[in-house]
């Protein structure tokens, strides 16, 4: 699987649930997030950035924003257990 369709996928997964994640919980502290989280709220970021053709921006959007999408990530995380 490519990476552009695996930013796609995790994205469409993160938009599913993002809604209700993020308006359930406050802004989540970065100390409290596993590597597994916070790597997948940079894929879910990533996906949401402006201009997802170019990697670069959406690699630097990620890094910028990826604590917004953590409580998306962990949701997801969670629902495959």
């Amino acid at each position: 699987m490519t990476t552009s369709r695996r930013i796609l996928l995790a994205g469409m997964a993160g938009l599913a649930v993002a809604p209700t994640a993020v308006a359930a919980a406050p802004a989540p502290v970065r100390d409290d997030t596993t590597v597994a989280e916070e790597r997948f709220a940079r894929m879910i970021a990533a996906a949401h950035a402006p201009d997802v053709t170019c990697a670069g921006q959406a690699e630097r959007y990620a890094d910028a924003h990826w604590p917004d999408y953590v409580m998306a990530a962990r949701a997801v995380l969670d629902a495959r257990v």
